[in-house]
């Protein structure tokens, strides 16, 4: 990738998860699920204005573009898809710590219309982060088809947050969205929004500790968000907040007495720190279901029993592996046999321009070596790697998308996470191992969706073994 104004300006990332950008524009960090269109609405908003690369020190990709409106640069940040800020992955630390550390003018949650229940888990962990949230209800058209509608006055007024519908495929409630943003990001002071509750003796355990912190935070953290965490402390998180803070948390001995004081009576009422991850899972999973019974109206109740029927053959012991063999049997077939016959007409069209250029070095009476070189060398090898090369994967990944789209990978990776797992690997890798079938690079970069660095660094090594193209390994 070549050094362009964007990629060195101000749009670039910093060391510190954080982005560059002057004091007039406007930052949006986007996150949302994944499959809920978040891209989507990233690319209409920022239409070509856009570019992409790795977060400093992780594998995880991000995205950054901007659009003016209002006659101001808004810079759209496309966080990794995630399904919560619990960080127990690199992406869920991505999306967290941007939200929280990379001071966002306006933090826009992308949802699902069709399965907003589900999503709203992000959203609420998001507002506990952040007091500046916009909800994006995506996907208004999938949800007409199939009949499900969504009040989004009564929601915006149970979250306490701005609420937008939009279509972004369509490009419809882009211009809504737009404003919404404009008007969040120009909001001064503080709102009202929802909080989840976690039961008596939590609430208890937040409010002792956030008494202690609140002076701490100076106004840049949510105290109460903050306290939370200090009670099911993350190593990781707590090094960000001492950068963040100019504050050493994890040696703050007033904060310390605090945390163990609360820890150890809610230990009194049999709620230690597994249990208290458990029961704040929960609480945003009652209150999300809570939310969309009331938001939410499917007039045909059995819209999705299709899908689940699907599902069910799909991932069933009986039928789940092999429809699996069948289908990537079927889509390697294509590639191996499909492939030979553009491979043929490729090699037979570039190889008669080598003849061309023969021909032309003669004529124009050049030396051997220069001839050698040049058409011998550089041209008959190029010539070579793109008409073997060229054709299997313009067909592999083009049908390994597809079954990308239509939702079976996951399917896959569920049906062989029993037998990776003993292996010690994991179900992720066999999408991995699939993908470096077409290419190695592809299949080892790939990786990044397992976790564990432990299950992250087997797939590697396994990849490298994969024949690319089922025709040579990779050396």
């Amino acid at each position: 990738m070549g050094l362009t104004n964007k990629s060195t300006g101000k749009n670039v990332i910093k060391k510190d998860g954080g982005i560059q950008n002057s004091a007039n524009d406007i930052l949006i960090a986007l996150a949302g699920n994944p499959n809920v269109g978040k891209s989507t609405v990233f690319n209409a908003l920022t239409g070509m204005n856009q570019h992409t690369g790795n977060w400093p020190g992780k594998t995880v990709a991000t995205a950054e573009g901007n659009y003016l409106y209002e006659g101001k640069n808004h810079i759209v940040v496309d966080l990794p898809g995630t399904y919560s800020l619990m960080a127990s992955s690199q992406e869920e630390e991505v999306a967290r710590n941007f939200i929280c550390f990379g001071e966002p003018d306006v933090t826009v949650v992308v949802t699902d219309a069709t399965c907003l229940e589900r999503n709203l888990n992000l959203v609420l962990q998001s507002m506990e982060i952040r007091n500046n949230v916009v909800l994006c209800v995506n996907l208004l058209d999938e949800a007409k088809k199939k009949r499900i509608e969504v009040d989004f006055k009564k929601l915006s007024a149970v979250l306490g947050i701005p609420v937008v519908g939009t279509s972004a495929r369509n490009l419809q409630g882009l211009e809504e969205l737009k404003k919404t943003i404009w008007e969040e990001a120009n909001k001064k002071g503080k709102k009202k929004v929802l909080k989840v509750a976690y039961g008596k003796a939590i609430e208890e355990a937040i409010q002792g500790v956030e008494e202690e912190i609140l002076e701490k935070t100076e106004g840049k953290m949510e105290s109460r968000w903050l306290a939370l965490r200090l009670l099911d402390p993350d190593q990781s998180l707590i090094e960000e907040i001492e950068k963040f803070l100019h504050w050493k948390a994890g040696k703050d001995q007033a904060v310390i007495k605090k945390c163990e004081t609360a820890k150890a009576n809610l230990l009194c009422q049999g709620i230690d720190r597994i249990k208290l991850r458990d029961e704040i899972v929960s609480s945003l999973v009652k209150t999300a279901e809570k939310i969309a019974r009331d938001t939410v109206t499917i007039q045909n109740k059995n819209y999705d029993q299709r899908d689940r029927k699907i599902d069910r053959i799909l991932t069933s012991k009986r039928f789940g592996i092999p429809i699996m063999i069948l289908l990537l049997g079927l889509v390697f077939w294509i590639t191996i046999t499909g492939s030979n016959y553009p491979s043929r007409y490729l090699a037979n069209v570039l190889f008669w321009f080598q003849d061309r250029l023969t021909e032309l070095f003669r004529y124009l009476h050049a030396p051997d070596w220069l001839h050698g070189f040049l058409v011998l060398g550089v041209y008959r090898t190029l010539a070579s790697v793109v008409s073997v090369m060229l054709p299997p994967m313009a067909i592999f990944f083009p049908l390994f998308t597809l079954l990308e789209d239509l939702g079976y990978l996951p399917r896959v990776a569920f049906n062989l996470d029993h037998y990776f797992k003993r292996a010690c690997a994991c179900g992720k890798q066999a999408l991995t191992m699939a993908m470096g079938f077409g290419c190695n690079a592809a299949g080892v970069i790939g990786c990044r969706i397992i976790d564990s660095p432990r299950e992250r660094l087997i797939a590697v090594l396994t990849n490298n073994f994969v024949p690319c193209n089922g025709r040579f390994p990779l050396p």
